[in-house]
């Protein structure tokens, strides 16, 4: 492994965090530049620990999947996950996203998330809810390196170096810079004052096809 260039790290480092996609379903991309210091990041494990806010959480059951076909790798904390619960029910989220080198850049790194945003409560007038998703941590993990302390100290993160790892290892945050300091997702949510239109309509479309139901089955049922 490699040991890293610590004033290149401090001046270079770059993190950006993007939500792309419309909607209540999205990815997050995240990208981070190392500069001069990722020529001699051989070795080396870059991640991004994000923190989600109870409005925006990660499907497990999506997740296992993509980890099988080796399209991402992800570490969800805590990693049992109520994927039906509202916003006001749910609770936040630590996300460990495993960067792989980006092809296009010497020194970059990238990885992507599938995001999803839950249901808020009505609000009285305005269409949107924003969840607002802050900058990532950058973390690196560089096997039994000891790396000086200017612009890199321990984190605690209780999770493997690669997604392959079995035990723990110890990982370092790194001082970057921020393109954006946050990113702002945009969830539709529904009126008040709509509320007893939504309860009338509902209430004769379960009456209608109740209605139906009942007329296939004395029509064409068959009764002992």
């Amino acid at each position: 492994c490699a040991i890293l260039d610590v004033q290149a790290a401090c001046q270079d480092a770059t993190v950006t965090q993007e939500l792309l996609k419309e909607g209540f379903h999205r990815d997050l991309l995240v990208k981070v530049e190392l500069g001069a210091v990722g020529e001699d990041a051989g070795g080396c494990t870059v991640a991004a620990r994000t923190h989600l806010p109870p409005g925006i959480y990660v499907d497990p059951y999506e997740l296992a999947s993509l980890q099988q076909h080796n399209l991402t790798k992800a570490v969800l904390i805590p990693d049992v996950i109520d994927v039906e619960a509202p916003e006001y029910l749910a609770t936040n989220l630590l996300v460990l996203l495993y960067m792989e080198p980006d092809p296009g850049c010497s020194h970059c790194f990238r990885a992507a998330l599938p995001v999803h945003g839950r249901y808020h409560r009505p609000a009285e007038e305005s269409e949107e809810a924003l969840v607002v998703l802050k900058s990532p941590e950058v973390l690196v993990c560089c096997c039994d390196n000891h790396l000086p302390a200017e612009c890199w100290k321990p984190a605690e993160v209780e999770a493997p170096c690669s997604g392959k790892n079995v035990g723990p290892c110890q990982w370092y945050s790194i001082t970057c810079k921020l393109v954006y300091e946050k990113s702002i997702l945009q969830v539709p949510v529904g009126l008040r004052q709509h509320s007893s239109l939504v309860c009338v309509v509902t209430l004769l479309a379960t009456v209608l096809c109740s209605s139906l139901i009942l007329a296939a089955v004395c029509k064409y049922g068959h009764f002992s």
